[in-house]
This record gives C-alpha cells, sequence and structure tokens, in this order.
C-alpha cells in the first residue's frame, strides 16, 4: 500500500511539474516581440558541430589543467614506481618524470603533443597550483623537524652539520666567481649569484634523507641519529641563511636588505613567543582525532597561511613561512602525526608532482649541446660532491667518528633531492640563475641523490661489520626461552609476571626477552631512544622486583607482527606470549568476560558442541594481526587477556579433548616454579578417558601433592571462577567456547589461551 501512494505521489509530482515547465516556455515565447533574438545558424553537419564543441571544451584552462594534473600524477607514479624497483626513493623517480615531461623528452620528441598539453598560456595556472603543494610540503617538513634537536642532541652533530653547511658554500662561492662572466644573467650582481651557488651547494633534502635512514633501519643506530639530527640542523640553518640571501637579492644590497632582515627577524620572534605557545594550548586540548574537527583544523591552516602571506610580503619568499609554521607546530608526536596525516597525501601525490613537471619544463637538457658545457656541469658535480660528501665525513671523522661512519655521513649529507630544486627554482623566478645554469644545478641535484644509495651500499661492502653473533644464553638450545611481545608497559609487566612464574626456580636453564615494537608512523626519529627508554624501563624495573633476569629488544618498525613471527621463529624459542587488547572483543562474549556480570550455568549443554562436529570453528574469535602470529609461528603461542591480574597461585585449566594434555606441561611449570594450585575441569569426561593426561595429573600429585585435582562438578559456581587467578585454555577450546556463547565464562578472570 505503501509503496502505491509513492508511486503516485511521484507521477503527480514529475508530470504536474513537468507540465508546468513546458507551459512557461511556450508562454514565454510571446515575450519575444519587439526584440532582436539572434537565432544561432543550424549547420547541415551536425557531426562537425559536435567535434568543433569538443575541441573548444579540450581548450578550455580548467580543462587543460585537469588534464596536466592526471597525466603528471599517472607518469610521477610509474617514473617512482620503477625508481623503487631498482633501490631508489620515489622521489628520484618523480624528478626524472618531471624532466621526461618537459622540452628534454617529450618536448623535444613530440613536440605537437608537448605544445598541445603544456601551452605556454597554461603554465601561470600550474606554477602557481605547484607552489602550493610547496607550500603544504614545507608545512609537512617543517613539522617533522624537532627544534629541540638542536638543544637536546649530540653536540657532534651540530658541528658536523654546520661544517657540512660552510665548506660546500665557499666551494660553491669560488665556483660562481669563476663561471660568472660566462653562465651569469646580464644585470645580475656577483654577490647574488655567488650567494645562491653557494646555498644551493649547500642544502640538504631532510625528508629524502629521513626515507633512507628509515628503510635501512638505521633510525636507531648512533649513525642514523647523528645523520638526521645533521640533516634536521642543515635544514634549519640553510633555510634561515636562504631566507637573508632572498632579502639580500630582493633588496639590492646589502645595506637595504638590513630593513628585510630586521623584519624578518620580529616575525620569527613573533611566531616563536606568541603564536606558538597559542597554537600549544590548542594542540593539548585537541590531540585526538575525534577532538580534532574541523574549525581546531581551520586554526592551523589559517596559522599556515597567514605564515606563508607574512614571510611573502616581508620579502623572504612564502616557503620559509611555511617551513616555520610547520616548525611551531604542538611537539606532541601523535598530533603531529594526525595533521600530518591530513596534509600529506594531497600535497606528495597530488601538488608535488605538479612542481616536479614544473622543473622539467624549464630544465632543457638540449642546451648543453656542447662538450665544454658538459664539462662545466661535470665540474659542478665534483664541487657539489667534494663540497658535501667529503666535508662531512672529514667533520665527522675529526669529531671522533670512525671512518665508516664518517663516509656514510657525508654520504647521506650529500643528498640533495626535492630541496635542491625548491631553492633553484627561487633562484630562477628572481632571475638569479640562467637557463643553462638552473639545468646544469638541476642534473647535480639528480646525480648527487641517486649515487647516496650505491655508495652507502660500498661504503658497508668496504667496511664490512663482524658478522653479528646471537647471545650464547639465546642461541643455546638446551635453554627454555620465552620470548613476550607486548604494546604498552603495563602489559608488558603482566606477561613477564606469566613467563617468571613459569621458570622462577630455573635461571640457569631458561631465559626471558621482553619485545617491544612500534610503527615507524607513530615514532618521531628524534624520538626513538626515549620511547625505547618509556617502554622498556617499567618492565625492566619489575623483572628486578621478580628477581627475573630479561633480555630486552626494542624496534621500530613498518610490520610489527612480521617482525614479532621472525624473531620468535629465528630465535627458536619455546614459547611466545602476546598480550590481547579489551577493545577488539567489544560487543562480544569477550567483551562481557572482561567486564560484566553473570549467571551460574550447567556446562552439560556445551558437550554436543566439543563431540564431533568438525568444521565449527572457521570464522576465529580474534583479530587479523592475532591470527596470522597463531598460523605463522613455528612455536607455542601464549595469548594473554587481561583482568587485573596480579598473582598466579589459583589457575583453572579446563580440558575438553585429548588434544589439551599438552596443558598439563604449563601445569607442572606453574607448580614447580610459582607453587600454584592448579584446578584441572574435567569438563567433557575426557581426563579419565585420556590415559595420558591421567597419569601426567597423577605423576605431579606424587612430587607435589595438593597442587593439583581434577575438578568433575556439572555445576561451576561463581565463587569458585572468582576465586581463580588465571584460567588456561588451548586454542581450540578457546573456539569452542565461544562458540557457544557460554554465559559462565563471564565470571572467569584473566586467561592465557595456548596454542601448542
Amino acid at each position: 500500500m505503501t509503496s502505491v501512494k509513492n508511486s503516485v505521489f511521484y507521477v503527480s509530482v514529475i508530470g504536474g511539474f513537468t507540465a508546468l515547465i513546458y507551459w512557461v516556455i511556450s508562454q514565454g515565447a510571446s515575450l519575444e516581440a519587439g526584440r532582436q533574438i539572434v537565432h544561432r545558424k543550424i549547420q547541415s553537419n551536425h557531426w562537425n558541430d559536435f567535434l568543433h564543441s569538443m575541441v573548444d571544451n579540450l581548450h578550455h584552462p580548467l580543462a587543460i589543467l585537469l588534464a596536466q594534473i592526471v597525466t603528471i600524477i599517472l607518469v610521477a607514479r610509474l617514473f617512482g614506481w620503477l625508481f623503487r624497483k631498482i633501490g631508489q626513493p620515489s622521489v628520484i623517480g618523480e624528478m626524472i618524470a618531471g624532466i621526461f615531461l618537459g622540452p628534454s623528452v617529450v618536448g623535444m620528441y613530440f613536440p605537437e603533443f608537448s605544445a598541445a598539453l603544456f601551452p605556454t598560456a597554461s603554465l601561470g595556472n600550474l606554477q602557481f597550483l605547484s607552489q602550493i603543494g610547496l607550500i603544504f610540503f614545507m608545512f609537512v617538513i617543517g613539522m617533522e623537524l624537532d627544534l629541540k634537536v638542536l638543544k637536546n642532541k649530540a653536540h657532534d652533530a651540530v658541528v658536523i652539520s654546520h661544517a657540512s653547511i660552510v665548506i660546500p658554500f665557499a666551494l660553491g662561492l669560488t665556483l660562481a666567481f669563476f663561471i660568472y662572466p660566462i653562465f651569469a644573467p646580464m644585470g645580475v650582481e656577483f654577490s647574488s649569484f655567488g650567494l645562491f651557488m653557494g646555498i644551493a651547494m649547500s642544502i640538504t633534502a631532510f625528508p629524502v634523507l629521513a626515507r633512507i635512514v628509515q628503510e635501512r633501519e638505521m633510525q636507531k643506530t648512533k649513525l642514523g641519529t647523528i645523520a638526521i639530527t645533521c640533516a634536521a640542523a642543515d635544514d634549519i640553518t640553510a633555510w634561515c641563511i636562504l631566507a637573508v640571501v632572498i632579502a639580500i637579492v630582493k633588496a639590492g644590497s646589502l645595506t637595504s636588505s638590513l630593513y628585510v632582515i630586521g623584519l624578518a627577524i620580529l616575525y620569527v620572534i613573533v611566531m616563536l613567543k606568541i603564536v606558538r605557545p597559542f597554537l600549544k594550548r590548542v594542540g593539548d586540548l585537541n590531540a585526538t582525532p575525534e577532538s580534532l574537527n574541523k574549525p581546531v583544523v581551520a586554526i592551523f591552516f589559517l596559522t599556515l597561511l597567514f605564515s606563508s602571506y607574512a614571510s611573502e610580503l616581508i620579502g623572504i619568499h612564502a616557503l620559509f613561512g611555511a617551513f616555520l609554521a610547520g616548525a611551531i607546530m604542538p611537539e606532541n608526536s601523535k598530533f603531529r602525526n594526525i595533521f600530518i596525516e591530513k596534509v600529506e597525501d594531497v600535497s606528495i601525490i597530488v601538488l608535488l608532482p605538479l612542481f616536479f613537471v614544473f622543473t622539467g619544463l624549464r630544465t632543457q637538457i638540449g642546451l648543453l649541446n656542447d662538450p665544454y658545457l658538459w664539462k662545466i656541469t661535470a665540474l659542478i658535480i665534483a664541487v657539489a660532491v667534494v663540497g658535501k660528501f667529503f666535508g662531512s665525513a672529514f667533520a665527522a671523522k675529526f669529531m671522533g667518528q670512525s671512518w665508516k661512519d664518517s663516509l656514510a655521513i657525508g654520504a647521506l649529507m650529500n643528498t640533495r633531492g626535492l630541496m635542491e630544486l625548491v631553492v633553484l627554482n627561487i633562484g630562477y623566478d628572481l632571475g638569479v640563475l640562467s637557463t643553462e645554469i638552473f639545468t646544469m644545478m638541476v642534473i647535480m641535484a639528480l646525480v648527487t641523490t641517486f649515487m647516496t644509495g650505491p655508495a652507502l651500499d660500498f661504503i658497508g661492502f668496504v667496511f664490512k661489520d663482524k658478522v653479528t653473533v646471537v647471545p650464547e644464553e639465546i642461541a643455546n638450545k638446551s635453554k627454555y626461552k620465552i620470548l613476550f611481545s607486548f604494546s604498552t608497559p603495563g602489559k608488558g609487566k603482566k606477561l613477564l609476571k606469566i613467563a617468571n612464574s613459569l621458570v622462577k626456580k630455573q635461571p640457569d636453564s631458561s631465559i626471558v626477552v621482553a619485545m617491544h615494537c612500534s610503527l615507524s608512523t607513530e615514532v618521531h626519529s628524534f624520538d626513538v631512544k626515549d620511547h625505547e627508554r618509556n617502554m622498556l624501563a617499567p618492565v625492566i624495573k619489575e623483572s628486578q622486583l621478580l628477581n627475573q633476569e630479561v633480555v630486552s629488544v626494542f624496534k621500530v618498525t613498518n610490520d610489527i607482527v612480521t617482525d614479532i613471527i621472525d624473531t620468535a621463529n629465528q630465535g627458536e624459542y619455546d614459547l611466545l606470549l602476546v598480550g590481547l587488547g579489551q577493545s577488539i572483543f567489544d560487543e562480544t562474549l569477550l567483551g562481557k568476560i572482561l567486564g560484566f556480570t553473570t549467571q551460574i550455568v550447567n556446562p552439560d549443554r556445551l558437550i554436543d558442541k566439543f563431540t564431533g562436529k568438525e568444521g565449527l570453528f572457521e570464522n576465529s574469535p580474534f583479530d587479523e594481526k592475532t591470527r596470522h602470529i597463531i598460523a605463522r609461528s613455528k612455536m607455542p603461542v601464549g595469548i594473554f587477556i587481561d583482568k587485573d591480574l596480579e598473582e598466579i597461585d589459583r589457575v583453572f585449566m579446563p580440558v575438553f579433548s585429548k588434544e589439551d594434555a599438552f596443558l598439563i606441561e604449563y601445569a607442572k611449570k606453574l607448580i614447580n616454579n610459582n607453587g600454584a594450585q592448579i584446578t584441572v575441569l574435567d569438563a567433557v569426561g575426557e581426563v579419565k578417558k585420556t590415559r595420558d593426561i591421567e597419569e601426567s595429573i597423577r605423576s605431579i600429585e606424587q612430587i607435589a601433592p595438593n597442587h593439583i585435582m581434577i575438578m568433575n562438578d556439572r555445576i561451576i559456581t561463581k565463587e569458585f571462577l572468582q576465586n581463580q587467578n588465571l584460567m588456561i585454555i588451548s586454542l581450540e577450546s578457546w573456539k569452542h567456547i565461544i562458540d557457544a556463547d557460554t554465559n559462565w565464562l563471564v565470571d572467569v578472570s584473566s586467561v592465557l589461551i595456548m596454542k601448542p
């Protein structure tokens, strides 16, 4: 009846108002009397009319811009993928993609296509949109830096960083002295040309360097920490110098630039002393994804835009303002990660490739059509490498680093990447760099960035490390080894308590390893050591209270589950313990187990569930990560569900099948090492049926009388369950219980689910 009513209403409304529209148009024709109406000429060839219309649409500025964006993103993604395949950062491929789409390749071999896709009139739109992308990118770079680095990190890193700026800057200025007469644009003073050559030689690409360090898992090493610190200090210093250079170039002389520099200093003070505390207050109040709503996000975006606008007005370029706005963002790492995620995807995937292509359109490799020009290009590359690579390396060696680490620091600091292109484009826009020098410097940026990976590999080959030997106590197969992996110190202490209760009285024949893994996206490179200390210190302190020796392992990784599995399998551990989060099982029986009340239930209703029906439990009650650990681990795994575990002296152990016999070995360990009282629930009469289980229990009774008992009661009371500290149950039995929706589980204490 309702559907008929709706249909009648739909037909009435659509039909009635369509008739009204037709009547109004018909009557409106009478209003044309006395007006000179120009009718469009109807041509006989409608197909040609359509084609002309399509051509007009294709030449519309918006259509051209959209076609450019689509083409640029596709080509940039393709080149980025290709270069990742050969072990290079994707940014190298994106830089090459820009040159490929420019006059050096596409423009040379497909000039008509290039002219149609990148007409001269459209380049202004492309430039401004790419500048917006750069502003957002520099904002992200500023957030990835930490202003505390200069005062909290090693003094030698700052010395190395400043040496890596001064040496190449001086060499670049010296090179400018020799090439200025031939290659400097007409009307450009030597000071402007020389200063830009110096700053272009001394820049380091912090984001590319950080990515290389992370991909090679160097961020936790001393070398990685120093390299990242040097790059951070380098970026801060170089951008400040660049701001001064821009002020001098725009003002025309050092004297007149003092006004600009004075305003710039005032602007920086305002940002640090007034804006930064305000943003910190806002960030502290809104550090979660839920509280970081649109009005709050608008505050930070307005700060970015106002900062960029102010620095552009002062005369030190909008990019410096974006960089500073990012640097003064609240230091809370969670807040920064949330905000970076909001900005990074659009700026890096969509807008930043536009900058690479715009740079490529300015790069005309075909202009280098003389051997002499290629000699100058080679000279520029040589000066850049000598200044940055060897300058950083010798400074690091002077500060006490080994030759291997010194050369590795030099190779990393020689990475120029995107930051070099930003500086070169600023110089080109200001008219300081000619097209020839611009092209030579772009080639230099590509070469020095591309050589970083191979240089590190070569240094590693020349200075081979000794093969790392697994500590004897871990490698010793005669010892019983337990690995527990935890996400928070609180869970780590609980897992340590379980491990300790299994080996407490066997210190010489056992070893316990505590492992914490953090996602690389959640830990800032500068905070790795502090984060390691915060995660491991409480667990180590607890081990001292328990008098339990612990070997600690800390990893920053892109895949926590794989690292846990690999560590456990390669170490040939006898038991892996992992924690399970409560939030995973909200709205399920397990959620009730962890926080609600129940009634007494007779377990006889479970018997049918445990006898004979195979394939009932295809859908595991665990989350995907836990299922991976269970499936891929080669040793027994214990999944711990915490419900305020304090002691492990009263343990409840349900047995539902003969496959549960392996649990008795853990009962034996708990009794021998912790003096625990074990209650074995013979839930379906399987203990009496299985001779091995019964004999194992009897042998334990002979050694430790009154420490283990078999419970045959068909009624499980609430008081009994609440009197137990821990329930240990096999994985298969746990699946059966969850499937049966067993209400008596609500009153169990903490649970250890064992996979044999």
